[in-house]
């Protein structure tokens, strides 16, 4: 409407001028309502094209959308292992919590009495190694006992070989043969008086600490399974649809207990979709000025700060079937982030709040370059100009907007 009352000011009112003081033809003599048309074809004709190609330049140049929204991330409560619910830390369906701060409890018993056992398991081990070491102190005395015993027993042997000697009546062969068969007894004994020694010893130094360190991991197993059973928040925010209570079953699969919004989540961006036509005139770097529900009567001003550059309606997902072009029913739009001007642009305005986009195109930098020439310049500032017409859109469309929801639609 507004680009039609410029383009008639522009084309049918010239036309009506010269006819009314160049012809003399005055409105309800000459110029009726049914002579208008005839009377007035080159103005209207002009001022319906001159409306169609503003439009068009406006819309293009300088694009619209009310697809545009303040999306929020949500992070479901759930926990990593399932349970029955023992304790619960925050009151009420909404509250307020702090990173890190407990929501809460599954039921520990399991997960402590695995803890118990490993603990019982690395005291075990402890007392085994204090066993060994006693065990190697007796395999000690026995070393120094056998290899007395040995020593006896070859000098008893050396002198009855040596008596032998001398005189083989003095010493019967079967009494040597009998203290041969002693020392190598003795030496056997000696042996594993010498290798008990030994197995303990490896005891003390492999086995016993690779038992207690598996002890120890399945401690610190058993402690990570038990801090599993304290559901934490993970980010500061606002726990919301909180109805879990005391026995309720929770399964990370299926039954979430709640959802925690983000304190910083939907508070700097506000998404939107153009159409894809306008894909070569939206940059990064373009000002641009929102209007919201939540925030009627308001028009925060924003700035582009990224351009995504792929449509969502033409993704794929890889399967047994061919794709058909002709599947993709809506054509998609090209997902543009902005964020506020100034600090602070977007404090009152609720997350997930529906608005409308108006996006404007600059070229005063390349204006004041240099690099083009009159007549590009002169139509350039033309277009920045009409960006105009589609602010006072938007400040319309904020006016009237809590009387359309409020009034019109029946709410």
């Amino acid at each position: 409407m507004l680009e039609l009352l410029l383009c008639s000011v522009l084309t049918v009112l010239p036309d009506y001028l010269y006819r009314r003081f160049a012809e003399g033809k005055r409105i309800g003599k000459e110029i009726t309502l049914y002579s208008m048309w005839f009377e007035l074809r080159w103005g209207i004709i002009t001022c319906l094209m001159l409306t169609v190609g503003l439009i068009t330049v406006i819309f293009y140049y300088h694009p619209s959308t009310t697809s545009a929204t303040l999306y929020f991330r949500t992070v479901p409560i759930a926990p990593e292992i399932s349970g029955r619910v023992a304790q619960i830390y925050v009151s009420g369906v909404s509250s307020e919590v702090k990173q890190g701060a407990p929501i809460f409890r599954l039921d520990s018993s399991t997960q402590e009495a695995a803890a118990e056992a490993a603990r019982r398991k690395i005291a075990e081990v402890e007392a085994s190694m204090v066993s060994a070491r006693t065990d190697i102190a007796a395999a000690d005395g026995k070393i120094q006992e056998a290899a007395s015993a040995v020593q006896q027993a070859v000098d008893e042997l050396e002198t009855k070989q040596e008596l032998n000697r001398r005189n083989a009546a003095i010493v019967a062969p079967r009494e040597i043969e009998k203290l041969q068969n002693l020392v190598k007894g003795r030496r056997g004994a000696l042996a594993a008086a010498t290798a008990a020694k030994q197995s303990a010893e490896a005891q003390i130094s492999s086995l016993l600490p690779a038992q207690k360190a598996s002890a120890e991991a399945a401690l610190a197993q058993a402690k990570v399974e038990l801090a599993k059973t304290i559901i934490r928040a993970g980010v500061s925010g606002r726990v919301e649809q909180f109805t879990l209570r005391v026995g309720d079953i929770v399964n990370p699969l299926m039954r979430p207990a709640g959802v925690l919004i983000p304190d910083v989540s939907g508070r700097r961006t506000v998404i939107a979709g153009f159409g894809q036509i306008e894909a070569q005139v939206m940059k990064v770097g373009m000002v641009a000025e929102v209007a919201c529900v939540s925030k009627p009567w308001t028009v925060i001003p924003m700035v582009i700060t990224g351009v995504q550059d792929f449509i969502a309606a033409g993704q794929f997902r890889g399967g047994e079937q061919l794709i058909d072009p002709q599947q993709v029913v809506r054509p998609g739009s090209i997902l543009v982030f902005l964020e506020p001007l100034y600090d602070g642009g977007l404090d009152d305005v609720a997350r997930g709040s529906s608005c409308i986009a108006n996006a404007y195109t600059s070229n005063h930098d390349l204006i004041a370059s240099g690099s083009v020439g009159g007549f590009k310049s002169l139509m350039l500032h033309a277009i920045d100009a009409t960006g105009l017409v589609h602010a006072m859109i938007l400040r319309m469309q904020a006016l009237i907007l809590p009387i359309r929801t409020l009034v019109f639609s029946g709410h």
